[in-house]
């Protein structure tokens, strides 16, 4: 395993967040750098693919440092699934290894509805979320019996922003998610290139 496609990811990242692009043009030329990245399973360290027997796990992949994006790798154990929740911010979800399933949701009368069928997603795709292209969802592991890695990217440090759970007759639950690897701002800083 090499981090060298890794860094040269968030270089290509920082490029685009650099320009500064608005949000429809950071969907559209991240997801294609995502894409990209996620096309190759080489890349990951294994301290970052680690699946929790009870709960998901997010690890911090980078953070960039004027907090403009993070970018974290997510890891489904055996059917382990989210509530349905916001995320406040741009977000982009690229799928690296098994397989998820993302069950869009729209508020109904102050209660959270599915919108549309639920997308699988499989290696190498691509969905975005945002309060401007719906921000609202419920994302499970496709597999009984074996992990799912995603790999995220958010327009802020997402382990610090202050998001919702929500219940089904619409009750807002705050909570803000931290990372499973708490105490190690970066993990490329802990990885040999």
């Amino acid at each position: 395993m090499s981090t060298a496609r890794l860094r040269a990811f968030v270089a290509d990242f920082t490029a685009l967040i650099d320009q500064p692009p608005d949000e429809p043009r950071v969907v559209s030329e991240g997801s294609k750098l995502l894409a990209a990245l996620v096309a190759q399973d080489d890349w990951l360290p294994q301290t970052a693919a680690i699946p929790h027997p009870e709960h998901y796990s997010q690890y911090l992949l980078h953070l960039d440092p004027a907090g403009r994006f993070s970018m974290v790798s997510f890891v489904w154990g055996p059917g382990q699934f989210t509530p349905i929740h916001d995320h406040t911010v741009w977000g982009l979800i690229g799928m690296l290894r098994g397989s998820e399933i993302s069950q869009r949701f729209r508020f109904e009368d102050g209660r959270p509805v599915a919108d549309g069928a639920p997308q699988t997603l499989v290696p190498g795709d691509i969905e975005a979320v945002s309060p401007a292209v719906g921000d609202l969802h419920r994302v499970s592991n496709v597999f009984s019996d074996r992990a799912s890695i995603s790999v995220h990217l958010y327009g802020a440090d997402i382990g610090a922003v202050s998001r919702h759970t929500y219940s089904l007759d619409g009750t807002a639950f705050p909570f803000i998610s931290g990372y499973s690897n708490a105490g190690r701002p970066n993990l490329l800083a802990d990885v040999p290139a």
